[in-house]
């Protein structure tokens, strides 16, 4: 199952991160206006994504890749709140979706989390105690 859940994990940051490339215009769209160099940022994350997913199927990168990704999460989650916020304003009925976007974050980042070294070996611990 763990197995599984990397490579679902892997495929979704690969597809998360092409479409960065593909859908530029979204990603553009949400970009807290506080931030400069918007699409320089939106190329940067996309090519993040791609290399982080990538980075998740050899072992001895997939702690670096993990951290990677938590990092990113953390990164982009202005643009997600700016994204609900411009929904609320337009009233765009995937308004839910995007208040919804938010605590999936926190689940991305403890799915991701148990992909580190630090995570693998706790987990290793008590199952040896």
């Amino acid at each position: 199952m763990r197995k599984f859940s990397l490579y679902v994990m892997a495929l979704l940051y690969l597809f998360a991160g092409i479409n960065y490339f593909l859908h530029k215009e979204f990603y553009l769209a949400i970009m807290p206006t506080w931030l400069g160099y918007h699409e320089l940022l939106i190329i940067i994350s996309g090519i993040c994504e791609i290399l982080f997913a990538l980075l998740l199927l050899p072992i001895e990168s997939r702690s670096f890749a993990a951290w990677g990704i938590i990092f990113l999460l953390v990164a982009v989650f202005p643009a997600n709140i700016q994204m609900m916020v411009n929904y609320y304003h337009e009233q765009n009925t995937q308004l839910w979706m995007s208040i919804l976007r938010l605590p999936l974050q926190i689940v991305l980042v403890w799915w991701a989390y148990t992909f580190t070294t630090h995570h693998a070996k706790a987990v290793k611990t008590r199952i040896s105690a």
